[in-house]
């Protein structure tokens, strides 16, 4: 009979041996890990997987992690042969008692760490005999070709420990909020009590059981000599808590991670993603983006404001003074809107007199809106219409309105209104092309959609710098005379247009500078048909604004479509002096194993990390390798120019920063986009604020009422303690003093003189050049007269841009 039983053993071992998977595959074990995406300072800024896991080499988890796992699941573990069969005769004693007493609890197993790794990897969790016999040949098979250590590494990092966590090093960050060698005894104990049913054990909704479980598990330990008498002690009397991460450790930029993710994406697709345990350092400054992100908030709540109060988000049926239970009841019914920022909260009004109104939230505390903190509340009609003035709250909010409310001062709450209006804000190095900052709307939620990477709209006047440009690199001076009169272009066989200017009038001859500074249409349709359309479209081209851009004047306006993104990096091109540059929001990738597989910055340094010691030596030199896209002197002449736009023109509202600043506005037609781009020395900001369904914003905004406010918003706070510099001067420019009405040398008497930046050899003498209807002339001096240019026949209108 024992023969019997041992052929029949072996029969059935070399029955469910056959096709079994190759084990050996094993030995090239690469598990997928979490992507860790990092913000400039380390911090995290999100983390992407399918399966939250951090890979820890053997050696790098602690002998106290891999002790408790062994005393909890295999206390014979370095003994067996991936078979404990005293185990499996200890559980089948145990299970046939339970089948006799009919005690209906679930059958008990023996399996080995060895034997559940070959279950993961190999088998189903279906609870039969042929599974676990193919089980037991697996996990003999794996003992012959792999360490007791290797194996053991397999099994704690590929480990499901509930929470969508996989592994130990992931387990104790979620847990404990701690890398895997700072967990104590307890804690340790705690994760090796997770593998038997991690549901079961959760710290917080299970806490009583966890603790049972932990504390078995500690004893084990001692049992095992893992630990002593008194350790055990110690740790059994902790308390069992869990411990978040804590917000301090995170970065709050979604619109940036995004972002990031988008590129990883694309670049690694989705297993190099998800599973390839990739650490990427990006570009953010935390510090940076909560400026942007609270700059542009402001900046849409107050454009918001200044049109009106559009009513409730709902209305629910209640009477005055109702009962705390029936208000509160139903509103917890009501969903928060998307958009509803984190310090905000819903709020049923309960009762309304003249100058308070009392509230009820969710959490059932009341409190009091004031009418001196609503005033902004003139009920909204339209765009360019509001109610009257807000002389008594029962104007505003009724019995029973669920609105959006933020904390003020203990009791006493504000009213708030989701914005409809969108934008996005863009911060970036100008020299590296780092994206230091980076807001895409008003909050990241059901809509994901990013205003600075993904929103194409007409820049406005905002493009007018690179026409301009354009005419300074074909034989124009910041003091060329222009005509600004009106004029008549046929664009198309039969149709005529009359561009114009935004305050609708005209300064005859003025020089170049001023058409910038004042956004002249009519001196900049006048310029771009001198130089020529395809000429300035291969200048946009070059600074990355548009490549398609059609050769029609209505486009050197502002007609063709572009980003904020691709205009931020266009006006970073200007500040480093022509340089070509490429916006980035990561600065480096490495693989799981450490290694770099992506740096933006590719310059050579043959002699960086070469000295061990500093010794007062020259610091390494690193070439350029940037081209060269225009010449620098007319781009510093342009960078000149927009800063007299802060100076004298359409931002002069920035001049009270002082500091050197420059920058241009940019409105559409009908105002349904608005923009500012602006620099320092150092930095490149752009704003863009409108509809996501173009539409007006309304008559009197503009990009410096709507955009501009945002900017300056964000500057105030980025530049608190910068120590302020001048913008770089290249070789080959002189500054002149001249007349600013009529780009002549600056003479004694003269009212209006400004430093004037011509590069050598066009400073300016006694004559005068002009760009007239007719063409470039030179003159002697600014002739008197008409200088307009007949309207006859021609449709107004601004021809869409202005």
């Amino acid at each position: 009979m024992a023969i019997l039983g041992i052929v029949a053993i072996v029969g059935v071992v070399s029955y469910y041996s056959q096709d079994l998977p190759d084990h050996k595959t094993l030995m090239n074990y690469h598990p997928a890990v979490v992507t860790r995406v990092h913000a400039g300072d380390g911090r995290i800024l999100g983390e992407f997987a399918q399966e939250r896991r951090i890979f820890m080499p053997f050696e790098e988890i602690p002998p106290l992690v891999r002790n408790a796992f062994v005393a909890a699941e295999d206390q014979n573990f370095y003994t067996h042969g991936g078979v404990d069969y005293v185990a499996i005769a200890r559980a089948s004693v145990v299970n046939i008692q339970n089948i006799l007493m009919k005690n209906n609890r679930r059958l008990i197993g023996a399996s080995t760490i060895t034997q559940q790794v070959a279950k993961n990897f190999f088998l189903s969790n279906e609870r039969k005999i042929k599974r676990k016999i193919k089980e037991a040949v697996l996990a003999s098979r794996l003992e012959s070709v792999m360490s007791k250590d290797q194996i053991l590494e397999i099994y704690l990092n590929e480990i499901y420990l509930g929470s969508r966590t996989y592994g130990v090093a992931a387990a104790a960050l979620y847990y404990f909020n701690k890398p895997l060698d700072a967990v104590t005894i307890e804690e340790a104990a705690y994760l090796a009590a997770l593998p038997k049913a991690p549901s079961n054990y959760h710290p917080v909704r299970n806490h009583d059981a966890a603790l049972e479980r932990r504390n078995w598990v500690i004893e084990r330990m001692e049992i095992e000599k893992f630990i002593t008498e008194d350790q055990a002690e110690i740790a059994t009397l902790k308390p069992l808590r869990m411990l978040k991460r804590s917000a301090d450790h995170i970065v709050n930029a979604p619109y940036f991670a995004e972002e990031v993710r988008r590129e990883l994406l694309a670049e690694y697709g989705e297993d190099g993603l998800y599973k390839g345990g990739l650490s990427v350092r990006t570009s953010v400054d935390p510090e940076l983006q909560a400026m942007a992100t609270k700059a542009l908030r402001d900046g849409l709540e107050d454009y918001d404001r200044r049109h009106g109060y559009r009513g409730p988000i709902t209305t629910l049926n209640i009477v005055p003074a109702a009962e705390k239970s029936l208000w509160q009841d139903a509103l917890d019914k009501v969903e928060d809107p998307d958009g509803l920022l984190r310090d905000w909260a819903l709020a049923v009004i309960l009762d309304v007199s003249k100058d308070s109104a009392e509230i009820g939230l969710k959490t059932g505390e009341t409190g009091k809106i004031l009418r001196e903190d609503s005033k902004w509340a003139r009920k909204y009609i339209g765009t360019d219409a509001r109610g009257p003035a807000v002389s008594s709250l029962k104007d505003v909010l009724n019995v029973g309105d669920v609105v959006a409310v933020m904390l003020k001062d203990k009791n006493i709450y504000t009213l708030k209104q989701v914005p409809k209006v969108q934008g996005g804000l863009i911060a970036l190095d100008p020299h590296t092309g780092r994206v230091l900052a980076m807001q895409g709307g008003w909050r990241y939620g059901k809509s994901q959609f990013n205003r600075v990477t993904q929103a194409k709209r007409q820049p406005g006047s905002s493009i007018k710098p690179f026409v301009y440009l354009a005419a300074l690199e074909n034989g124009f001076t910041p003091a060329t005379l222009i005509l600004d009169a009106p004029i008549v272009i046929e664009d198309r066989p039969g149709h005529f247009w009359k561009p114009e200017n935004y305050s609708k009038d005209f300064d005859g001859l003025t020089p170049l500078r001023r058409g910038v500074e004042k956004s002249k249409n009519l001196m900049t349709v006048r310029l771009a048909e001198y130089v020529g359309m395809d000429t300035v479209a291969t200048y946009v081209k070059d600074f990355g604004i548009d490549d398609n851009m059609q050769p029609l004047l209505s486009y050197a306006l502002g007609a063709g479509e572009t980003t904020l993104h691709d205009m931020a990096a266009a006006y970073a091109k200007l500040v480093n002096g022509g340089k070509y540059i490429r916006p980035t929001f990561i600065d480096r990738i490495q693989d799981r194993y450490g290694n770099t597989i992506f740096r933006h910055d590719q310059r050579p340094c043959k002699d960086c990390g070469s000295l061990v010691r500093w010794g007062q030596q020259d610091v390494p030199k690193m070439p350029d390798q940037r081209a060269q896209i225009a010449d620098p002197r007319h781009v510093y002449q342009m960078v000149s120019i927009l800063s007299g736009v802060v100076e004298r023109g359409t931002a002069v509202r920035l001049r009270s920063l002082n500091r050197p600043l420059a920058g241009k506005t940019g409105t559409t037609n009908d105002s349904k986009d608005t923009w500012f781009m602006g620099f320092t020395p150092d930095m490149v900001v752009g704003v863009y604020i409108g509809f996501d369904q173009p539409a007006p914003l309304g008559k009197k905004e503009t990009g410096s009422s709507v955009a501009l406010p945002v900017f300056k918003s964000f500057m105030e706070e980025a530049l608190k303690d910068v120590p302020a510099r001048p913008f770089r001067v290249p070789p080959g420019v002189r500054m002149v003093r001249i007349n600013a009405d009529t780009g002549q040398r600056a003479k004694a008497g003269d009212e209006r003189v400004i430093w004037e930046a011509f590069t050598s050899g066009t400073e300016p003498d006694d004559s005068i050049t002009i760009l007239e209807s007719g063409g470039i002339r030179k003159m002697s001096k600014i002739p008197t007269g008409n200088t307009s240019d007949p309207t006859s026949s021609a449709s107004t209108g601004t021809g869409g841009i202005y």
